[in-house]
């Protein structure tokens, strides 16, 4: 085991949300969207429904499909997905370093999203990001669930769901602004720290794990 210093922490774990936390996946479900709207032959406004990532897809789709066929329609969304919207989708700025700089605090990074879970796996392998585990289909409130099973004591997110789901773990929440959501609004909704994107969550984290040893 490497030589830990006294401001290691052994027992730190951070989440981390993935869509405009971790990924840029704009492009990718924008070439979605799009790809389900001649599938289907149904008009779907894939401009604005990548404005407000975040929430499940179902919330998204029943802005275009009547409910009783949301289900279906989900599960077509998710099967094309891979094909479309994987290479399609870059890590944002900063996403590999503020994984790195937990594992060199001796801590564990995991990935907690609303995402269908395979499709989630697929991004963080494609981009070369290595999670301690990834955890898809929670979101806001319920994402605390798999916060609290795997000790996270930091939650990382871009979406005001995100700081829900880390004050109902009684998580530190740290919002980036990186998403849908701007600073005010993540500070509004109970943020404890807010970032403007990854790249500043290293320095961050360093000022944060002494103060905790």
């Amino acid at each position: 085991m490497a030589h830990m210093t006294s401001a290691a922490l052994p027992s730190l774990t951070v989440g981390f949300d993935l869509d405009m936390t971790l990924i840029d996946s704009r492009p990718g479900i924008h070439a979605c969207y799009e790809a389900l709207a001649e599938r289907t032959g149904t008009f779907i406004d894939a401009d604005l429904a990548i404005t407000r990532l975040g929430p499940p897809l179902a919330e998204e789709l029943i802005n275009w499909f009547p409910a009783e066929r949301i289900e279906e329609m989900g599960d077509l969304y998710r099967s094309m997905y891979p094909t479309i919207a994987i290479a399609a989708t870059p890590a944002l700025p900063g996403a590999r370093e503020a994984i790195a700089a937990v594992r060199a605090a001796g801590g564990r990074a995991i990935v907690v999203t609303a995402k269908y879970e395979p499709n989630a796996k697929l991004h963080l392998e494609h981009l070369g990001i290595d999670a301690d585990a990834v955890i898809g289909d929670l979101w806001a409130e319920q994402k605390a669930e798999a916060l609290r099973e795997h000790g996270a004591g930091v939650y990382v997110g871009d979406h005001i769901g995100d700081v829900r789901g880390a004050r109902t773990a009684e998580a530190l929440s740290v919002g980036v602004a990186t998403g849908p959501c701007d600073a005010d609004e993540l500070r509004a909704a109970g943020a404890d720290v807010v970032l403007p994107d990854l790249t500043h969550f290293p320095a961050w984290l360093a000022d944060y794990r002494p103060a905790r040893a």
